[in-house]
C-alpha cells in the first residue's frame, strides 16, 4: 500500500492523511534513518549523524525535484531493508547509493502515475539493481526502471 503522496504536478492522489508529515520535518526524518543503522549494521553498513542529516535534506530535494509531497513516513528504511545485503553495495558507497535509491525511487513513483505500489517499487529496483545492472544506478534509472513504468502507464503490468 502507498504511504500517501500528493503529486503537485498531476493533481491529489489517493492519500492517509492521518499522520502528516511533511518533508521540512528534518528531525523526524533523521529519527527514521536512525533505525536503518539498526537493520544495515548486521550487513557492516552505517551510517555517522553526518550522513543521517545529508540523507534527510537529500529526501527534500529528492520529493521537490520529482514534484511530490509525501505524508507519512520516508521510504528510506524500506529502501535500506531491501538492499542492505546487495553486493554491490559498501560502507564506502552506502550514503552516495542510498541517496541515489532515494532519487529514483520518487522519480518513477511519479513515472508510474501510482500504478505501482512502493513495496512494490522497491523490490523491482532492488530485482534489477542485484540483477541485470550490476549494481549501477545510472542502468537501474535508465533503463531497467524506465521499462517498468512504461508497462504501468501502458495498463500491461496491471
Amino acid at each position: 500500500m502507498s504511504k500517501g503522496v500528493l503529486n503537485i504536478r498531476g493533481g491529489l492522489m489517493k492519500t492517509d492523511i492521518s499522520s502528516v508529515q511533511l518533508p521540512a520535518d528534518r528531525a523526524d526524518t533523521v529519527g527514521e534513518v536512525r533505525i536503518c543503522n539498526q537493520i544495515s549494521g548486521a550487513y557492516g553498513l552505517r551510517l555517522s549523524e553526518g550522513q543521517m542529516q545529508i540523507l534527510a535534506e537529500n529526501r527534500i530535494h529528492s520529493l521537490k525535484d520529482a514534484g511530490r509531497v509525501e505524508f507519512g513516513p520516508g521510504v528510506l528504511k524500506d529502501i535500506v531493508a531491501a538492499f542492505c545485503d546487495s553486493p554491490y553495495i559498501y560502507q564506502e558507497n552506502y550514503e552516495e547509493t542510498l541517496a541515489g535509491l532515494q532519487d529514483i525511487f520518487y522519480y518513477f513513483k511519479s513515472e508510474s502515475m501510482e500504478g505501482i505500489s512502493d513495496s512494490d517499487l522497491i523490490d523491482s529496483m532492488a530485482r534489477i539493481f542485484n540483477g541485470e545492472a550490476g549494481g549501477s544506478l545510472g542502468y537501474l534509472a535508465d533503463t531497467g526502471l524506465p521499462e517498468l513504468c512504461g508497462g504501468i502507464r501502458s495498463g500491461a503490468c496491471r
